[in-house]
């Protein structure tokens, strides 16, 4: 066999990334819970002084502080020995309740990697893993990832560009959210809109509990209710929105889904469905966020829809025709993209 020496050393170098990366999410993942970025962002601190400000040990602090260093999370002034952190890095590293918060991605890809004896066990047989047999991390991580997405976009670019829904939310228009999940999506359409009626659903129980909790806490409970039923069975008709958020590739049986929703909505309601930014062909997501959705899809989306009747097994990176299909399958007349981000496509759907 003739090995290319250059191509050979490519790819390498490739595995050498990779693996730090891997290696380095359980630290990203300590400084999340424990909330060193936050307390690093206060201002530069040596590992000692750190130590003082956090109330963590000093030597576990050192290590950790150079490998944020090394990852490029934090700097590192060699002339002092204190770490610091850029405007950037803070914006991104510091608020979970902000418009970008990476640790949470972390959280998800650590939770994912929990079920791997599972996974492969369910290569060999085709059987499915459904998301309620994942570590309790994944509900958590799965919110702290998506959220921010649905902050900087929801109310300032999607709603807006659906055809008259914004103006529907603002009058009081009721609302479905479907695959709510831990709610995140469900309380901000509330806090936005506080005219509009919101029901969230999850079939996962313990989500829905925690979903009540948050908009208790964001002081919406009384405009907001959660029920625990899947998408082909949530309760009530004539909702002049219903929303999926992230889910609908999830699903094993997604036309089931889709032909429940047609059926709840009002003869002038809109579905809108957000889902992973993928193309319909497979060289289309050949690049860095197909890979991070190939992957969740792998561990996570395909194991769940081969869980549950339907025949379905849809994916991240379905596209936007496999997802079109879905939706002309079920009946309805009007699909168009209203909106795209990098991470995510925005379906307006109509009967």
């Amino acid at each position: 066999m003739a090995v290319d020496e250059g191509r050979l050393m490519d790819l390498l170098g490739k595995f050498v990334g990779d693996m730090g990366a891997t290696a380095a999410a359980g630290s990203v993942v300590v400084g999340h819970r424990l909330g060193l970025y936050a307390s690093l962002a206060q201002g530069p601190a040596t590992p000692e002084e750190f130590a003082g400000r956090t109330g963590c040990h000093p030597r576990y602090l050192t290590e950790w502080l150079r490998g944020q260093a090394a990852s490029g999370y934090v700097e590192y002034d060699a002339a002092t020995g204190a770490f610091s952190m850029t405007e950037e890095q803070a914006f991104a590293l510091t608020d979970p309740n902000g418009p970008v918060y990476l640790p949470g991605a972390f959280v998800l890809a650590l939770a994912m990697l929990r079920s791997e004896p599972a996974i492969t066990q369910a290569f060999r047989t085709g059987e499915g893993v459904g998301w309620h047999e994942h570590h309790e991390d994944l509900f958590v991580g799965t919110e702290l990832f998506f959220r921010p997405g649905y902050l900087a976009n929801l109310t300032t670019n999607w709603l807006p560009a659906l055809d008259g829904v914004v103006e529907k939310l603002t009058a009081g228009a009721a609302v479905a959210d479907i695959g709510c999940g831990l709610g995140a999506s469900t309380v901000l359409l509330a806090q936005a809109f506080p005219r509009a009626r919101v029901v969230g659903s999850d079939y996962h129980g313990p989500s829905i509990e925690r979903a009540r909790k948050a908009a208790a806490e964001a002081g919406v409970a009384s405009r907001v209710g959660f029920e625990e039923a899947s998408a082909q069975t949530f309760t009530g008709t004539g909702y002049d929105l219903v929303t999926s958020f992230d889910c609908l590739h999830d699903m094993g049986d997604p036309v089931g889904a889709a032909q429940h929703v047609r059926g709840a909505l009002a003869a002038d309601g809109t579905w809108m469905v957000v889902e992973p930014a993928a193309g319909d062909r497979v060289e289309d997501n050949l690049n860095p966020v197909g890979r991070l959705y190939y992957s969740g899809s792998t561990f996570l989306c395909v194991p769940n829809g081969l869980s549950q009747p339907g025949g379905y097994a849809l994916g991240a990176q379905a596209g936007e025709a496999a997802i079109r299909r879905v939706a002309t399958d079920a009946g309805f007349t009007r699909f168009r993209r209203a909106a795209e981000t990098p991470f995510n496509h925005v379906y307006e759907i109509r009967p």
